[in-house]
């Protein structure tokens, strides 16, 4: 299941690669539009391959898990890594204009913070909801028993993820203010 999960995430990278460069470099805008758009079919097949690893009869382990929170991950910042990644092409293979960067200072920070919050929160419900969805397709508690542990394990991450954003919130970074000459 590692080298699965592993090689699907080769496997977006290689799309996503493919589909910037044939949009920008080989300027087929189509074929980059449709070569992105196949990006959640690598999704698509490492859960497939999960379920049907399961319900062949092999005892789920923290890689079945890792397979659905790689899934959750992909879907709530899939889209947000190609319009980065999107915006990066342009600039360097089409002389578009740099991307701006996240917010450092303040509000802007805050409200940048709060936004990832959001997508972790996201991507921790669909790895869940996953998780759960394969122990009810499976229909044996004894051999999805592992998956179990990802629950807590999500909860944690969505914890780190909201500590970090309150702390935008509550203690504003600020920039440094030059120092006055006496």
């Amino acid at each position: 299941m590692v080298s699965l999960i592993l090689a699907g995430e080769a496997g977006f990278w290689v799309v996503l690669a493919a589909g910037l460069l044939a949009r920008y470099v080989l300027r087929l805008r189509r074929t980059g539009l449709v070569l992105l758009a196949l990006l959640p079919v690598v999704d698509l097949v490492i859960l497939g391959a999960t379920v049907a690893d399961l319900r062949g009869g092999a005892v789920a382990d923290s890689t079945h898990g890792l397979a659905a929170a790689y899934v959750g991950f992909s879907l709530a910042y899939g889209h947000r890594l190609v319009r980065w990644a999107d915006g990066h092409a342009a600039h360097r293979l089409a002389g578009g204009p740099k991307p701006a960067g996240a917010p450092k200072y303040g509000a802007p920070r805050a409200r940048y913070e709060w936004g990832v919050f959001l997508l972790t929160l996201l991507a921790s419900v669909v790895t869940v909801a996953l998780v759960a969805a394969v122990q009810w397709l499976v229909g044996d508690a004894a051999r999805t028993a592992a998956l179990d542990s990802w629950y807590p394990r999500m909860a944690v991450v969505v914890g780190i993820n909201l500590v970090i954003a309150a702390s935008y919130t509550l203690f504003p970074k600020q920039p440094k203010q030059p120092e006055q000459p006496n």
